[in-house]
């Protein structure tokens, strides 16, 4: 007896392609929804944000502050011109602005055509906690922040208008993104020795809470906003490092060693933030895990549309890393990719914009946030 074979017909066969078609668009929206939900809206007025920490959340001081070149393709999206931030276009902190609907933070330092009616970026590029002397530990942010509140109110009492006052700095939210640069420096310290590692955190944890309970909450600050560190193993920079085997690495191809140190970082961090919410009952002090948005990044890569979830955009040597730590994206001889939206990672340490845009998106959901308090919360009033 013959077999029944299906034979499609050319209306089938469209309808199968119109079927096909449909669901790709559908996965296409699931995966980049997070570019488009959450956006908080703010009623209230301007809102006012201090920012403190590292290249992370550095919007050019490093570039005023030191006068180094940060050349392109540093900034070719979005500006299309170097704006001295460590990326292809925005930071995670220009997208949160974004969503308040005010311009972005201007370095402290920058002398020229700065606008400081939203607040101030306080945040260097390669800025740690300790020593709290060098220039541009945190302490020294906060000194310059307290000498930027007190030149804004002497000089609004002189007649200057247009400058923040008493109630703007009591408002304004503090955000806090510090601690990379501290865990890099331990495990460089370190030489394979993971207690070192473990022994150089709670100092470090201990002046983020000075700077939040000593500095600015005693000084009428109110509202903070604070980032824990990333998983450093998923750096490309770390995974280029030379190693013997891969014992190391966990399912999804990141460092164990590296990320257990930023984990045992976050829990110490976890834990003080929750204390200082209990003693400073008057404030709102948020913990937003940047951690787990940023391992979620790696492990589902695909499924907010990037091919590469090792290799740097920019940097040398292509497949796997792209990564060489004598040739980095700004160094003679590097390599750029042509669509960085594909790329999670920039240059090996930063994360490229389109990453940037999905971490953003995500912080604004508040799933990832304790306690869970919608961003326009910060607004102005």
């Amino acid at each position: 007896m013959r077999k029944f074979q299906f034979q499609p017909s050319w209306v089938t066969l469209i309808l199968v392609i119109q079927s096909v078609a449909v669901l790709m668009i559908f996965q296409s929206m699931v995966s980049f929804r997070f570019v488009r939900e959450a956006k908080a809206v703010c009623t209230g007025g301007t809102p006012i944000i201090f920012n403190f920490g590292d290249s992370n959340s550095d919007t050019g001081g490093i570039m005023a502050g030191m006068g180094y070149p940060i050349p392109l393709p540093e900034g070719r999206l979005h500006f299309g011109r170097s704006t001295g931030r460590l990326c292809d276009g925005r930071l995670i902190i220009d997208f949160l602005c974004e969503s308040l609907n005010t311009h972005y933070l201007s370095p402290y330092l920058e002398a020229l055509g700065s606008n400081f009616s939203n607040g101030a970026n306080f945040a260097i590029c390669g800025s740690r906690t300790l020593p709290r002397m060098q220039a541009f530990a945190l302490y020294i942010q906060t000194l310059q922040f307290l000498h930027f509140r007190s030149r804004s109110l002497y000089l609004a009492t002189q007649g200057h208008t247009g400058l923040l006052g008493e109630q703007d700095f009591r408002n304004a939210l503090y955000m806090i993104d510090i601690g990379q640069n501290d865990m890099d420096a331990a495990f460089t310290e370190a030489n394979g020795n993971f207690q070192h590692v473990l022994s150089r955190i709670p100092p470090v944890i201990e002046e983020i809470k000075t700077a939040i309970k000593q500095t600015l909450y005693e000084n009428g600050a109110r509202k903070f906003w604070v980032h824990n560190t990333s998983p450093m193993g998923c750096f490309p920079q770390k995974l280029a490092i030379p190693r013997n085997d891969d014992t190391d690495l966990d399912e999804h191809g990141c460092l164990k060693t590296y990320n257990n140190g930023a984990k045992a970082f976050n829990s110490h961090l976890s834990t003080v933030i929750d204390a200082l919410s209990l003693e400073l009952k008057d404030a709102t002090i948020v913990y937003v895990d940047i951690y787990s948005i940023k391992y979620e990044l790696v492990a589902n890569h695909s499924k907010y549309g990037f091919d590469n979830r090792y290799m740097a955009c920019c940097g040398h040597g292509g497949p796997p890393y792209n990564y060489n730590h004598s040739i980095t994206c700004m160094g003679a001889g590097f390599q750029v990719c042509d669509d960085g939206s594909k790329h999670i990672s920039w240059d090996g340490v930063h994360y490229s914009e389109a990453a940037n845009r999905v971490v953003a998106s995500k912080i604004l959901t508040t799933e990832y946030s304790r306690p869970r308090i919608n961003f326009e919360f910060f607004c102005k009033g």
